[in-house]
């Protein structure tokens, strides 16, 4: 098993086209040839957690957050990034990492918190869009069934918990073979008369590139009649936060007592409380400030995140109950997720936790 098997695997749960602009996820050091001999799953890969892997026979550490976040012009050492790299390199540790690729995914990092809350109906706070593309190809009336399937195992055709979505209509297509052509369909210099239909499919935007390769392959003529439109749709599948109800409704400090104890708390901020009772529950892992209107509009009660300052707390101004949990805090749980999600896939080497905590904030008792 090779590093660039993990890899491709972890791209495909999280695609590198859903990270931020901002962000660098992906193989950040390392040969993606190299064969796995093992994988430490950290949130950040710092110096310490790289001589971890190495004392544990790990070559591949997978963390959530890039130890590589701005470019580096020299390594000599004089930073914890430049440690941490240097230390990667002279060990032969590859260092990967899902960021905010795996934040806009379901199933990824908020999805994890609302997990851990026991939220029900989960689902994405702010989908995404300009992320979704269509493609409408014209194709032979029993050619159709093929061309569905080559698609379809290509990542088109799924819309929210729906597979194998389409739409399909009939027409007449027309053309002349020229000198020079292989017509499947009729003889060059005749006008051909052909039943054919219309096939559109939605596929992520970052799949186009396969999807024609896919549409090609599965064309019986030599030139297929195709179609691209970018959509500007939202992608429920795709975005930021997470939003969800709780089982029952509590009051607003019975709930702050079951969030610290279902997240493993020592103490939390939060905004005044407001004599409610808590039933839908909006969460962002890491600094989620951007999303609070957004929790607002989805008529959660609370906004789980971190991050916050001083300020930022007054523009929960009486809507909302805002709880700044902590940055590592929110997010601690992924390396679990991340675990869970490798250990599917793959048995033939180990996937252990690390045992360091990267936290670099601390609390007097």
């Amino acid at each position: 098993m090779r590093i660039h098997d993990i890899t491709e695997y972890l791209d495909r749960w999280a695609p590198p086209a859903y990270q931020e602009s901002y962000d660098n996820a992906g193989l950040i050091v390392g040969d993606p040839n190299a064969e796995v001999t093992g994988v430490l799953v950290t949130l950040d890969a710092t110096e310490a957690v790289v001589e971890e892997a190495a004392r544990k026979g790990c070559n591949l550490i997978v963390a959530h957050h890039p130890i590589v976040f701005r470019g580096l012009k020299k390594l000599n050492g004089r930073n914890y990034v430049e440690r941490a790299v240097i230390r990667a390199v002279k060990t032969d540790v590859a260092i990967y990492a899902a960021h905010t690729n795996l934040d806009n995914v379901v199933g990824g990092v908020n999805f994890k918190i609302a997990e851990k809350l026991g939220l029900t109906g989960v689902r994405i706070l702010a989908p995404k869009s300009g992320v979704l593309s269509k493609l409408v190809v014209f194709v032979p009336h029993d050619h159709t069934a093929r061309m569905l399937n080559a698609l379809y195992e290509t990542g088109a055709g799924q819309i929210g918990a729906y597979e194998h979505c389409s739409f399909r209509v009939g027409g007449t297509g027309t053309f002349r073979p020229l000198e020079g052509a292989s017509p499947a369909v009729g003889q060059v210099g005749q006008d051909e008369t052909v039943s054919e239909e219309r096939v559109e499919v939605i596929f992520p935007a970052h799949l186009e590139k396969r999807m024609v390769t896919a549409m090609r392959r599965a064309h019986p003529y030599e030139v297929p009649a195709y179609d691209l439109y970018a959509l500007l749709n939202e992608n429920q599948e795709v975005g930021s936060g997470a939003v969800g109800e709780l089982p029952e409704a509590l009051p607003e400090p019975d709930f702050l007592a079951f969030l610290k104890e279902r997240m493993g708390l020592k103490t939390f901020r939060f905004t005044p409380l407001l004599g409610k009772t808590v039933r839908r529950v909006a969460v962002c892992g890491g600094a989620g400030g951007f999303l609070l209107n957004d929790a607002v509009r989805a008529g959660a009660q609370v906004f789980i995140t971190a991050d916050y300052k001083y300020h930022e707390f007054f523009d929960a101004d009486g809507r909302i109950l805002i709880a700044d949990i902590g940055h590592y805090e929110s997010e601690v749980f992924t390396k679990d997720l991340i675990q869970q999600h490798l250990l599917k896939k793959f048995t033939t080497f180990a996937v252990i936790l690390s045992e360091i905590v990267t936290n670099p904030v601390n609390y007097y008792p």
